[in-house]
Formats: structure tokens, sequence, C-alpha cells
């Protein structure tokens, strides 16, 4: 019970005040981030998991036997956790979530894999998200209620004199029809697996999109330490962005200068390491879901 609170705590600072805006009709650029553009909603996130191989008594254990993927404990499992021999338990059930979601975890494993394998790179500068407003209208921008922090003019001066290669087709595919010629690469959802890179911040942000799709066969725990890292990196990459979000608390990382760049690349090397540590885990946690 105690890992279960401290789990819901963990969540509600996160999700309470997202869900008090959305109730007012409010916006928030960064902190919305997360549970708009991630399928995963703020209730299902606040669920908790115990992960694959614990055995749950009591009342966590009648809750659960009413959620998808979880079973009655056998002997061998009562046994080794400990149980006297007719304290009934649940569990993850593994076989019921392997058979229904054998491709996903293949991919998972794949896309994890060889990004893993890969060398970092960190020459792209997040130019992605100002290649997504580049030769706009400032009423066509995607975040219209934010004003861009070099104007139009200037926001595309700094896309037109850099150089755009960015590895990531769900930041690519947000770019203008004018800015999509300029990138280096042409990523797909085809070539994804061959591109994905662990220097990429929107890479190391879908961690967390690959360890909720996993649940429940991940502990809970592991599922926030990837959307801690994901709100922190969506904070940089914001920083870094066209958009003038000093009012908001985000002050600017201006790329458009050599020291932007150098504090730009730090961070995201900063970044890139603690993804590495948290792709690890994912890895080691579907090793036993076959």
């Amino acid at each position: 019970m105690q890992r279960q609170q401290a789990h819901e705590q963990r969540v509600a600072q996160y999700a309470d005040p997202y869900l008090q805006r959305r109730s007012a009709g409010l916006k928030h650029p960064v902190e919305d981030f997360l549970f708009t553009y991630y399928s995963h909603k703020p209730g299902q996130l606040r669920r908790w998991h115990p992960g694959a191989g614990v055995v749950l008594t009591g009342q966590q254990a009648q809750d659960r036997l009413t959620w998808k993927h979880y079973r009655i404990a056998d002997v061998v499992e009562r046994h080794a956790a400990g149980l006297p021999g007719g304290c009934p338990g649940v569990v993850f059930d593994a076989e019921s979530f392997c058979s229904g979601r054998r491709e996903a975890i293949d991919f998972t494993r794949m896309i994890l894999g060889r990004t893993a394998a890969r060398p970092a790179q960190f020459g792209c500068f997040g130019l992605h998200e100002w290649a997504m407003v580049y030769q706009q209208e400032s009423n066509q921008v995607r975040h219209d209620y934010l004003s861009l922090r070099l104007g139009p003019a200037g926001t595309d001066e700094v896309v037109e004199k850099s150089r755009i290669r960015c590895t990531h087709f769900d930041a690519y595919r947000f770019y203008t029809p004018q800015a999509a010629p300029l990138n280096e690469l042409e990523p797909t959802r085809e070539n994804q697996r061959d591109l994905e890179q662990p220097g990429c911040l929107h890479a190391n942000m879908d961690l967390y999109k690959w360890a909720y799709k996993l649940s429940p066969a991940l502990p809970s725990e592991l599922v926030m330490d990837c959307f801690e890292l994901s709100w922190q990196i969506r904070a940089m990459d914001m920083k870094a962005s066209p958009y003038d979000l000093a009012d908001w608390g985000y002050p600017p990382i201006r790329i458009e200068t050599a020291a932007g760049k150098s504090a730009y690349v730090a961070q995201q090397r900063y970044f890139s390491t603690r993804s590495a540590q948290l792709r690890t885990k994912l890895l080691d946690a579907l090793a036993p879901l076959g």
C-alpha cells in the first residue's frame, strides 16, 4: 500500500494542476504537453501497478481482479512471496498480456535496442520547433496564444541560416510545408527504426510512451521515471524554441547564438545519458516477456 500511495502522490503533483487548468479552460504550453500529446490519460497514469512477479493481497488484490492482465496467484507464486497456504493473492498475468500485445512488445524492444546501439548526435540545436513555424503568419502559428521571441522575420532568418537535420519523424511531421525540404533527412514512420538516435530529445521523451504502452507489465515507478524525464526534456525543448515563454517561467535558451548552442548541447548530453539508463531498464523489463 505504501508504494501505491507514494505513486499516487507523485502523479498528483503533475496531473492535478493540469486537470484544474482543463476544467477552467486554461492552457499551459509546457506543462500540458505530456497529457495532451500522448494518449495516456491522468487517470491511467495514476493507477499503480507493481510490475511482474509481485503478489498482491488484501484490498489491492481485490481491486485488480477487475483489471485487465491480472490473475489469481498460483501455489508456487504464493509460496515464493511467503504467503500462508490459504492466503489468496493476485499477480500480473504475463500470458494474457503477451498474447494480445506481441507485436507491440517486439516493436518496442526493437526500437529501444536499435536506438541504444547508435551514436548520439548533438547538432540539431532544437531547430525542429523553429521549422514548425517557418514562414507562417502569427495567426497560423501552432501555439497561437504565444508570441515568437524574434518575431516571424527573425524566426525565419534563424531557420534559413541554420543546418536543419532532425532525425525524429514525430517532430518532422509538424514542419511547415516550406520547412520540410530544408531538413537534410526525410523521416517517415517506416524508417523510424533506422533513424532514431539517443541524442534526440523527442526520442528520449518517447521513453515515456514506450513505458506506458507496456503497463501493467512494468512497475509504475519506472513509468513515472520516464514521465518525469520527459517532463524535464519538454521544458528544455520549449526554452530552446522560438516562443517567448519568459513570462511563463521559462527563460530562453538562445540557440541562435554560440553561447545558446553550447548550453543546448550540454543539456542535450545530460538528457541523453539519463535516457540511456532508462532505456536499459526498459529493455531489462522486457526480457521476461519473451
